[in-house]
C-alpha cells in the first residue's frame, strides 16, 4: 500500500486542464462545476456568508481551481474536488457494472448491491447515507460520522473499529476533508469500498487499498445541474446519473491504465507536434503549451510506474 497523502498529488496531475470554467454552483448538499464535462463534490454542511470569492470562479481554468483541493478552508477544498472531477470526467470511465436507478433509496444502490457479501460480517460505514440503517438488521453495522446522531459513532472511533472491519464504505468526501490517508490506512486490512457522486475516477487508486469504486456517471447533465442549484440531494439519484461499481482487480486496473496511457501519450505526441510548428515558424519564445506539455509527461511517467508495478507481480492483462 502507497502512502494515501499522495493522492493529492496524482489527482491535480490530472486536473491540470486549460478548460475554462463555464459554471459553478455551490448547492446545500452538492457542488457542481461545469467546463466540458461536469464533476460533483459533496458541499461542506457549515453555511457561511464570508466567502471572498463568488462572483470570480466563471472563466478560470479548471487546474487553477483545482489546486484549492488541498486548501484548508472547506469551501475552497470542496470547489476544487469538484473541479478534479469535471477534469476527469473527459476521460473514458473504466469498465464496470452499472446499477440502474431504482425507484425507491437509489442512493442506497450500493448497499443493496454489495448486500449478499455483507451478511454475517462487520461493516462499517463512513459517513451518514440517508436510510443506511435499514441494513441493521441484515449485518453488523457501524456509521461514523463527523456530526453523529442516533447511534452513529464520531471520527475518533475510527482508529478503533476500521482495523476490526471486514468491509468499510468510506465516503469519498474524505478525500476533500482531509481524512482519506488516516482513513485508508486504518481500513487496509478491511475490504474497502470508496464510494459516492465526489469518488475521483483515478486509475491509480488501487495502489492507496482501495478494493472497489462506487463512483457515478452522468445521465443527464442538464437536470443534474438544476436539481443540485435546486437543492437537491438524494434527489440527483433519481434520473440524472447512476452508480458505477468497479472491482480493482490486477487485470482491471492495470487495463484501465493502460486505455488512460495511450490516450494520454497521444496527446504527448500532439503537443510534441504542436510545439515543432511552433519553433519551426520561427517563433523565439516560449512555446505557449509547454506547461501542458511537462505536465502529461510527468503524468505518463507516473502512469508507466504503477503499471510496472502491478505487471510485475501480476503479469499480463487478461
Amino acid at each position: 500500500m502507497d502512502d494515501p497523502k499522495r493522492i493529492y498529488e496524482l489527482l491535480l496531475d490530472y486536473a491540470s486542464s486549460d478548460a475554462q470554467v463555464e459554471a459553478l454552483t455551490i448547492g446545500l448538499v452538492w457542488t457542481v462545476c461545469k467546463a466540458q464535462h461536469m464533476g460533483l463534490a459533496m458541499s461542506p454542511g457549515a453555511a457561511t456568508r464570508m466567502l471572498p470569492w463568488p462572483g470570480t470562479l466563471v472563466g478560470k481554468t479548471l487546474g487553477e481551481l483545482a489546486r484549492w483541493v488541498t486548501d484548508w478552508e472547506p469551501y475552497k477544498s470542496t470547489v476544487g474536488m469538484a473541479a478534479i472531477n469535471c477534469s476527469l470526467n473527459r476521460y473514458e470511465l473504466p469498465s464496470g457494472i452499472k446499477l440502474m436507478p431504482a425507484a425507491d433509496n437509489a442512493n442506497l444502490a450500493v448497499f443493496d448491491y454489495f448486500l449478499p457479501r455483507l451478511q454475517g460480517k462487520k461493516v462499517v460505514v463512513i459517513g451518514r447515507y440517508p436510510g443506511i440503517e435499514s441494513y441493521a438488521e441484515q449485518f453488523s453495522l457501524t456509521i461514523l460520522e463527523r456530526q453523529p446522531v442516533h447511534n452513529d459513532y464520531p471520527d475518533p472511533a475510527s482508529e478503533f473499529l476500521l482495523p476490526d472491519a471486514d468491509w468499510v464504505f468510506l465516503t469519498a468526501s474524505s478525500i476533500t476533508n482531509k481524512t482519506f490517508p488516516r482513513l485508508a490506512e486504518l481500513a487496509q486490512h478491511a475490504t474497502t469500498v470508496l464510494m459516492g457522486p465526489t469518488v475521483p475516477w483515478l486509475p491509480e487508486i488501487h495502489e492507496f487499498g482501495i478494493d472497489y469504486l462506487a463512483g457515478v456517471e452522468v445521465i443527464d447533465a442538464e437536470k443534474l445541474y438544476q436539481t443540485v442549484a435546486e437543492g437537491g440531494g438524494v434527489r440527483i439519484f433519481d434520473n440524472d446519473l447512476r452508480y458505477r461499481i468497479v472491482d480493482l482487480t490486477p487485470n482491471t486496473s492495470m487495463a484501465w491504465l493502460k486505455d488512460q496511457i495511450a490516450q494520454d501519450y497521444d496527446e504527448k505526441q500532439r503537443l510534441n507536434m504542436a510545439m515543432e510548428e511552433w519553433y519551426g515558424n520561427g517563433n523565439k519564445g516560449r512555446f505557449p503549451a509547454l506547461t501542458q506539455l511537462e505536465q502529461v509527461t510527468t503524468k505518463l511517467s507516473r502512469m508507466d510506474s504503477s503499471y510496472k508495478r502491478l505487471w510485475d507481480v501480476h503479469g499480463t492483462v487478461s
